[in-house]
């Protein structure tokens, strides 16, 4: 009787001890998830801050500063569910929404862009505009942004990419015939012509700049046809000089 009693204490510690242990490693399970969702949103926070404060050089709608800072509200707000004693989130979830809830003054500048100089600045610009429409892709799949109303931003987005990389190369393109590099002006602008017949839309830019190039590529094809001649010519001139001098009768002296 009294090993009976020993036998089903040792079982009952070992039920008790795989127990504890089952919730410790539940535990730590939903710790370690809990961090790694705290870990995806600050990322998601993060990101659309970084869209915010660099977006002085893109033309911003309204509707665009309301997808991310509605976003970031939501991030702010799973996080403080993740982490209730966290005054720290809770007091920027508290700021998030009053400028959430505040009217947003519209900063949109149209589509007007100025193009920077410095090549890093403008990988930049490109680079912000692709974080943008990514941003915007992922709220429209999560339910967040209309249709209607993601396909118009969405093809602003795609229109400003176009201009920015049709503007860069005719800007580089004029620059190199300013200087004399004619064939790395052709190169640039047939980059910039190539791009813009790609387009499976036409606008008045579309028209506009195809138009554009195609003078630009005419003038230097002209230019290059004058240019070959020229040297043939001299070429050939050249070739006479040198056949005059050795036929020509030699002098006595």
């Amino acid at each position: 009787m009294f090993v009976s009693i020993i036998i089903m204490l040792i079982v009952a510690l070992i039920v008790i001890a795989v127990w504890v242990s089952a919730i410790q490693q539940h535990k730590e399970k939903q710790e370690a998830e809990r961090r790694k969702e705290l870990t995806k949103q600050k990322k998601v926070i993060e990101e659309s801050e970084d869209v915010l404060v660099n977006s002085s050089n893109i033309p911003m709608s309204e509707m665009l500063t309301r997808v991310l800072q509605r976003r970031i509200h939501d991030a702010l707000a799973t996080m403080v569910e993740l982490s209730p004693a966290s005054r720290e989130l809770k007091n920027r979830l508290h700021e998030s929404k009053e400028r959430l809830g505040a009217a947003v003054e519209s900063n949109a500048k149209g589509d007007s862009l100025s193009l920077p100089d410095n090549d890093k600045q403008l990988i930049a610009l490109v680079q912000g505009i692709k974080k943008l429409r990514n941003v915007l892709r992922s709220e429209h799949s999560k339910g967040k942004v209309d249709t209607q109303q993601f396909v118009a931003e969405d093809r602003r987005l795609e229109k400003l990419q176009l201009k920015i990389n049709v503007e860069s190369q005719i800007k580089r393109g004029v620059s190199a015939r300013t200087a004399n590099m004619v064939g790395s002006a052709r190169q640039y602008f047939e980059k910039a012509y190539a791009t813009i017949c790609a387009v499976t839309y036409s606008d008045d830019y579309v028209t506009e700049k195809k138009a554009l190039l195609e003078t630009y590529l005419n003038e230097i094809s002209t230019e290059l046809k004058a240019s070959n001649a020229s040297a043939v010519k001299k070429k050939n001139e050249q070739e006479q000089d040198d056949l005059d001098i050795l036929f020509a009768p030699k002098k006595k002296w």
